[in-house]
């Protein structure tokens, strides 16, 4: 089964949350109706990263690399390389 990481940004202050999900368009609605107690105070939410993971495992280990000091640095230039076009 396919598993998605994903960072997504709050237009309200640019805090970037980090997580992993089966399908991220359904995820990011949850964020924005604010159904996520650690993000609805911060709506709204804007998808900027995505990465396709094999499995529930090394998805859960992605997320904790990007989690980390190094892999917050590493996710900050992945952003900003990433093409906006392909999560639309």
């Amino acid at each position: 089964m396919e598993y998605y990481f994903y960072a997504i940004r709050s237009e309200k202050d640019g805090r970037i949350y980090k997580g992993i999900s089966k399908d991220v368009n359904q995820r990011l609605l949850w964020h924005n109706k604010g159904k996520t107690k650690s993000t609805k105070g911060y709506i709204p939410w804007v998808l900027v990263y995505t990465e396709k993971i094999e499995s529930i495992e090394d998805a859960l280990r992605k997320e904790k690399y990007y989690k980390s000091g190094i892999g917050r640095e590493k996710l900050k230039e992945l952003i900003r390389q990433w093409p906006r076009s392909s999560a639309e």
